[in-house]
């Protein structure tokens, strides 16, 4: 990726596939990325989440996210370099209260934690 971010003036974003904020570091010293996309999952968590979004402001790289955007949409608000959250709605039948998109805006409800409740009986019908 370094070297494609060399050869280019098209800025380059990447970051779905680190595993944890070493391999983000990594990337950004080598000049790998001029945005930041980690997946909440694969950085660990919210609390790698957390760690990478203060690289991300140390670097001053907008940071976005990669997929989860139930959880994403909320971790991105605490996210001072906080860039463009990336909608899917593939869980949508198996939530309770999807994420809302309105007007191109995610409306985050007023609940506390992460938000995300599953639709049981929908979980039990699409289950193994």
């Amino acid at each position: 990726m370094a070297r494609v971010a060399s050869a280019t003036h098209t800025p380059i974003q990447c970051g779905e596939n680190w595993w944890g904020t070493t391999e983000m570091r990594h990337a950004i010293d080598a000049g790998a990325t001029d945005f930041v996309m980690p997946d909440v999952m694969k950085i660990g968590g919210v609390t790698g989440w957390l760690q990478a979004a203060a690289l991300a402001q140390v670097h001053n790289l907008p940071m976005s996210n990669h997929l989860w955007p139930e959880l994403s949409a909320r971790l991105l608000c605490c996210t001072p370099t906080a860039h463009w959250l990336e909608y899917a709605d593939w869980w949508n039948p198996i939530l309770k209260s999807p994420l809302v998109i309105e007007d191109g805006m995610a409306l985050l409800p007023d609940t506390i934690g992460s938000g995300i409740e599953w639709n049981a009986a929908a979980v039990d019908r699409y289950g193994v």
